[in-house]
Parts: C-alpha cells; structure tokens; sequence
C-alpha cells in the first residue's frame, strides 16, 4: 500500500449516505451500531490524514508492513466513530460510541461503497487502461477538456485496487465528465475495478510486457486489460498492433463501437506525420495537429487525446490549440541542485524506454544547463534486450544531445561498442560507479540519474547532491501547471498571460519553475529587478521578460540582455531614450507603460498623457508594448465600487493612448484575485501572481487551487523536559508538565520568523499539529510532541497539506508571500515533476 498516493483522498466528501446504508452494502457479518443515522462524508484508509473525524469512515486495512486496527483508538480519541473493520467487533467494546462493521474483506468493502456511489451519476466517464501513458494521457485530456467540462478525475497515478474506489468516491453531481484509469498486476484484477468506474467511453493505450511477470504472456494481459469494458459503448484504441485488432475482432467485443487510430486502415488514420524541431505534426483526415513531442511515445499518447476529443465533438482547431497546453511530462522526477553547479534531476523511480524517453524530453527543457549527462541502469522491466534495442538507445540518446553517458549494468557493458556518445562510461555496478565516483567531474552538468529500482541509483543521487540542510522546500512542478490552467480557464483563448516570477518566484525558485511556465505557453514573464532578469537570460530563458523596478541605472544592462522596462514617468523615460541613443542598431525597443488609476504607487495619471503621447510620438525608437495598472483592493468586495472606478479610468486613459500613439497595445490590469471577480475586464493580458502559487483569499478559488510548496525538515533530538524548567533563550516558555520536545533544524535564518514563537507557531508531525515552544532560534526551534511517538529522523511539514503557508501566515497576520519570500537561499529548492 502506497500509503503517501492516499493522503490526499482522506477529505474527499459526499453526502446523502449513513452508516447504517453502508452496512447493507459491505454485508456486515456482525455490527455494534449505536449511531446508525451518522452520515458518512469521506473514506479514509490512512489515519493520518483526518479533516472531518465525525463524518469520516475508516477502514482498517491488514497488509504485511502494518494493522489498520491498531489506529482504531487514536482515531476514536480523534473523534472518528465509523470503522470498518475484520477483526471482532466485540475487540472495540470499550469505544461505546463507535460505529463498528466488521467484513470479511475491507478492501472488497471499500469497493462495494465505491461501486453503489459510482451508480448514483449518469454523466459519461472515460475509463484508460494499458500497459503505458495511462496516467498521461488522463492528465493531458483532463488539461485539454478541463476549460469546458467539470473534470473528476484519479488522483496523480490511482489506478489499484484501493487508487480506483478512492478515486471514484470523488465523483459528485456538480460533475460533467469523469477520467479514471485502471492498472492490473495479476488476472482477476480488472474485474473488480470495471465495476466500480464503470466506464461509458473507454480507451486502450497500448499493451506490452511491463508489470507482466503474473501473465503467460501479451495477449492474456490483453484480455484481461479489455475487461474493464464490458458496458461500455465505446473503444479508442491503436490499430497499428496487430494483436489488438486481431482480439477486438472477436464476437466478445461486438458491443463496442471500436474506434481505431493508426497509420493504416483506421476510422482516423494518419496520412502524414513530420518531425520539426521539438514539434511532431500528425495529418488525421486532412486536419494536421500540432503535437510539442517527438518521441513515439508521447505522439501515441497524444493521439490518443485527439481522438478522444474528436469523439466528444471538439473541432480539429480547438484540439490543435489546445494540444501547446500539455505538459511534457508527468512522471515523479525530483529535480534539485547538485554539488559543481549541476543539477540532478532524480528519475530513479522505474526505468523502461518509454519512461526513459519521457525523462529525455524533460531533460531538454533544462535549458540553464547545456551540458547533459544521462546515469543509467540496465533494463529489468523488458526483459533482455537484443543489440538492436541497444543501438536504438543510443539513437535516442544522441537525438536528445546528451553529452556523457554512465551506464551501469551487464548488459550495457556487454552491448557498449554500439554506443557512440562523445563521453561514455560503462560499469558492471552501481558500487563499482562510485568506487570511481571521484574520478568525475559534473560541474555545470544537468544529470539525469534513471535506473531500475534494484540497482539502487539512489545511493548514486546521494553522492551527487548538494548537501546543505535538513531542511528542504520541495517544490510541485504538477500543482504549478494545474493552477495555470485553472485561471486559464477562467479567461478568454485570446487573452495573454504574464506570470509574475519576481522574487525568485515568490521564493520558490527560478529556472525550473519558469521552464515548466514556458512549455504551458506563458506569454510574459514578470520579474521586480534588473538583476533578476539577467540571471534568467543567462540560464538560456528567452521569454519575453517584463521588469516591472526597472531602475534608471540598470537601463543599459536590460538593452543588452533584451529586458523590457515598466516606465512610469517621465524622468525613467527620458533616461532610457538617452540610453537607447547609446544602441544606434536598435531600431525599436519594447516598454511597457504604468499608469495610476487610483492605488498612488507608481505611474502616469491622466493629466500626463498628452505630453506622454508627444514624447512617444517624437520617438518611434521606443514601441510600447503594452499598458498597464494595478488593483488596489481586487480580493475585497467591500471596495468593489473603487475596482471598477480603477477598470473605468484604466479604459478612458488607454483608449485615449490608443487614439494618441495610432498603434496597437497590450492593455492588463487584472492580478489573481480580479482575474476571478472581474473577468470582464481582461483587455487583451492578465497577471497571474499569488494564485499561481496555490493562495487565494476566496474560498471558492483556493479550493480548486493546488499546493505548491512543502517545506519539509527532520526531527533531530527528542528530549523529555520536567514540570517547572523552561525552554529556549529568555525563559520565555515555562514547562506546566513534563513534556516531550522535538528539535528540528530551522530558524529564523531560514526565514521562519521568529513571531511563530512560544505556540503562535504550529507545525505537522505524524500527521498532528504540534505548537512552537520556547523562541525560534537563529537555525533550530522547538516543538511540544508530548503524547506522540516521535523519534530522530522523523518526518516534520513546517508548511505543506494540512498547515498551508496561508494556515501559518493567517495565525501572525501576515500574508503567505511574506513567508515564501522569507525562506532562505539555503533552504535547498527540491522540484517534484509527476
């Protein structure tokens, strides 16, 4: 059980089903039931993670690393009453007020809930199965359909026997469309999980040997795979694999309306497909797609979403538009900052070559660095693979410029004089790699390390990782993507985006969250100074960057690094065309224009324009990119009637620019919060900033928003401290009782202010919240851990699910930004990429 792929679903809720209902479905063999009216309002099978204890329903699940049961009284204490469980409810007598089913099985029980929910929603679900890119291709229809449809969809990769009800279990009625997939290890498997999604569409993505040692071989994997659709109506799948076409043609599955894709005879075929640059263009029935892919696996896995939305009724253009938002990859990759200036980019979760060729394609968004040095294992997934297989690796590899090869295992080193990379490296072992470990040089390399789980490539990450702090703040590449589209949705096609990256991002980092920006088609960046621009294009961003504290000293330093300056009144304007006087070549130069609308920060009012205007006019050397304004209270509705003043003054000052200049401009000045209130007032861009990062001040929004930023520390002492002592520096926490006390490594240099202090500050340890005690020191602080079991090395989420940098700043009175930018720069930035 991969307990951390099922925190999230713990809080999902539903009503309209009691306890007493859900007895009858799991067909309890013995019941104590003194609350049977207790409406249920999530499933949870991680006593971790409670949000709503009394409308909770745990299952005690028994698996070979641990027993459910055993958490049955701290959820009780907790205030949990419903349980599921196999042991005698009789074990439970003392809990009076609990509700206790007790089955045969609970995860059979857990599916039986999930299957009568899934019977209450008639909207269409598309079931995904295959052997690869079911995750992809659900994440990439739920991007591409998402503007239109009320997407439920499997969480991140839950497509088991627990992932598929837990998922299912999120459905409600607010829904328009559901996107499940499912994955088998053995025969029997997909049975259970047909019933419970139930699928009305269903797509087959491929089938191959991989997870395949429990089957005799491809085509019974393959039947067992289709029964995932015996009420279904309607079948996407490749007619390029003969064994598909050969068993779809049987009477079993006349059912079906089969919908074929492939390079031959197919209800969609491809007529034509070419390869430019990092862009594949497919022709299907004379509409050409553009696919931001070259590899096969990710055309395959595209086509798929073309189809499917060609199924749905989209128009070939709406697809093609919509295909520049999917994300190169999802996959779990952890991408952090090495010792020599490199960078790891840490794949060493599973290894075959459609994964090796996703993590390929990511790799090349790592434009910062253009050194690339791929670390791999041999292949345990495939099987053996044939001199062939391996010459095609080395196609690969090249095709993707990577520059030092390190391969470890017996069959690379067997197969090494078909590899022509201008450094390779070939090593029976991963302990005879770092044996040699020293003997290399990585400096300013970007490193993908991806190996098969047996070779144990994370001891080689280990090595290679600059080993700062304990202390980490890890980074979702995934979350930052989906709150994009989130307010991509929200807005017009045609209207454009600048994403707000000053301040490292909000503190967050900058390179590798601005090339996850990049590859989503963000139209601007937005940075506060010179300085941070500058670091961007010399990290190889080429995106058009705004800056917004353009200072009249650095103005030569942003010409030549093609930096595009907010000028805000005429002083700055005067400084720049003398600056420009000093670049005779440039011809034009982009600026963007502030004007005041009544927040009385930075800007030209009204009463400027006309000379404005002349001035512009009298200098066509400087083109106005766009204009802008800022809100002053857009997140209040209480000063609505202010905001539309500000949009109505922001529309005649620019209309009369407009009428001035004689030329188009980019007008925006909508932030995160107007883009949600005032979506009439997008003009041609938006600013996305704070929502961008998973804050919002409106509910509403914040819960459609994901969170970006975990920052993660290790307990690093436990100690008991008696009734009467006191802690920290000041003796300002005086111990009432004995108190266990947790240390962990952060303070106030690594920007966890000091106002947390003496239990203002709270923290998760073990899944509770646990208060600050004593002042936060300059590098560690305290926690009161009285009552858990808590140890060394211990797990502790300072901001994350549960405790929100929003959580924390709201328990100060500051705002989430204020904390974010704080964290220090020795706070190591890990990226999670899914």
């Amino acid at each position: 059980m991969h307990q951390k792929n099922i925190l999230y679903l713990c809080s999902l809720y539903f009503t309209g089903m009691t306890i007493a209902k859900i007895s009858t479905l799991v067909r309890a063999i013995q019941v104590v039931m003194p609350q049977p009216d207790q409406a249920v309002t999530g499933l949870c099978i991680d006593s971790r993670k409670i949000s709503n204890p009394a409308g909770t329903l745990f299952f005690a699940i028994r698996t070979t690393h641990d027993d459910g049961h055993r958490y049955i009284p701290e959820l009780y204490q907790k205030g949990v009453r419903n349980f599921i469980v196999t042991a005698p409810v009789s074990h439970f007598s003392s809990l009076k007020e609990g509700n206790f089913l007790q089955v045969d099985d609970a995860i059979e029980a857990l599916q039986a809930i999930a299957k009568f929910h899934r019977q209450q929603f008639s909207y269409p679900v598309i079931g995904i199965t295959g052997s690869n890119g079911k995750t992809i291709v659900k994440e990439w229809l739920s991007t591409t359909l998402s503007p239109d449809r009320h997407l439920v969809k499997s969480p991140d990769s839950y497509n088991s026997q627990l992932g598929v009800p837990l998922s299912v279990w999120q459905m409600r009625k607010e829904h328009t469309l559901g996107i499940f997939e499912a994955g088998i290890s053995r025969p029997g498997e997909m049975a259970r999980i047909a019933s419970i999604i139930a699928p009305t569409i269903g797509i087959l993505t491929n089938i191959g040997m991989a997870h395949a040692q429990f089957f005799h071989d491809t085509e019974q994997k393959l039947r067992e795979k289709l029964q995932l659709f015996p009420h279904a109506h309607t079948l996407i799948y490749s007619n390029d694999n003969p064994l598909i076409k050969k068993v779809l043609a049987e009477p079993a599955f006349a059912h079906l309306e089969l919908i074929s894709w492939g390079h031959g005879a197919a209800a969609y075929p491809i007529t034509e497909e070419q390869h430019v640059a990092n862009t594949t263009s497919l022709t299907i029935h004379d509409h050409t797609y553009h696919i931001p892919f070259v590899d096969s696996a990710s055309i395959e896995n595209a086509t798929h979403v073309i189809v499917t939305m060609l199924v749905l009724g989209y128009e070939p253009s709406t697809i093609d538009e919509r295909l520049q938002w999917i994300s190169p990859v999802r996959m779990r990759m952890a991408i952090q900052e090495g010792k020599q200036h490199s960078l790891i980019l840490d794949d060493t979760y599973s290894l075959d070559r459609t994964s090796l060729a996703m993590a390929l394609n990511y790799l090349d968004t790592q434009t910062q660095l253009p050194d690339k040095t791929l670390i791999i294992s041999d292949f345990e997934q495939a099987g053996r693979l044939l001199p062939e297989d391996f010459s095609q690796i080395d196609e690969l590899l090249q095709h993707h410029h990577i520059g030092k090869l390190i391969a470890i295992g017996q069959e690379f080193t067997q197969h090494q004089r078909l590899f022509h990379i201008r450094q390779q490296y070939f090593y029976p072992d991963t302990a005879s790699f770092l044996a040699k470990l020293a003997e290399h040089s990585f400096a300013y390399e970007a490193i993908l390390v991806k190996g098969a789980r047996s070779f144990h490539f994370e001891d080689i990450v280990n090595h290679l990782l600059h080993k700062t702090h304990l202390t980490t703040l890890n980074v979702s590449l995934p979350a930052i993507t989906h709150n994009l589209h989130f307010y991509r949705s929200l807005i017009r096609p045609e209207t454009k985006m600048v994403a707000m990256v000053k301040a490292l991002s909000y503190g967050l980092g900058d390179a590798e969250i601005i090339n996850e920006l990049i590859h989503q088609k963000i139209d601007y960046l937005a940075v506060a100074y010179t300085d941070e621009g500058v670091r961007l294009r010399k990290r190889h961003i080429q995106t058009p960057i705004i800056v917004l504290g353009a200072e009249a000293h650095s103005f030569e330093v942003m010409v030549q690094h093609h930096l595009e300056p907010e000028i805000f009144n005429f002083y700055y304007l005067q400084e720049f065309l003398n600056v420009l006087t000093d670049f005779p070549e440039i011809t034009t130069f982009p600026i963007h224009l502030k004007l005041d609308t009544g927040m009385h920060r930075l800007g030209f009012d009204l009463e400027d324009l006309p000379r404005l205007i002349q001035l512009l006019t009298d200098n066509p050397q400087l083109k106005v990119a766009s204009v802008f304004s800022h809100l002053a209270v857009a997140d209040d509705p209480s000063e609505d009637e202010f905001t539309r003043l500000q949009i109505q003054r922001f529309t005649t000052m620019t209309d009369q620019l407009r009428q001035g200049l004689g030329y188009p401009f980019l007008r925006h000045i909508l932030n995160s919060a107007g883009i949600v209130r005032f979506p009439e007032a997008q003009f041609d861009m938006v600013r996305l900033g704070i929502g961008l990062y998973g804050f919002s001040d409106m509910p509403s929004v914040q819960a459609n928003l994901h969170n970006v930023a975990t920052l993660k520390t290790l307990v690093t002492q436990v100690k008991t401290v008696k009734a009467g002592e006191t802690i920290g520096y000041g003796r300002s926490f005086h111990v009432q009782h004995d108190m266990q006390v947790a240390i962990i490594p952060i303070g106030y240099a690594d920007g966890y202010p000091r106002d947390f202090s003496n239990g203002k500050g709270f923290v998760m340890v073990q899944g509770h919240l646990v208060p600050v005690v004593g002042k936060i020191c300059m590098d560690m602080c305290m926690l009161d851990v009285t009552g858990l079991s808590v140890h060394e090395g211990d797990e502790v989420i300072v901001y994350g699910e549960g405790n929100t940098a929003q959580d924390a700043a709201n328990r100060i009175g500051r705002i989430p930004y204020e904390l974010l930018t704080a964290l220090s720069s020795r706070v190591p930035r890990i990226y999670v990429k899914e």
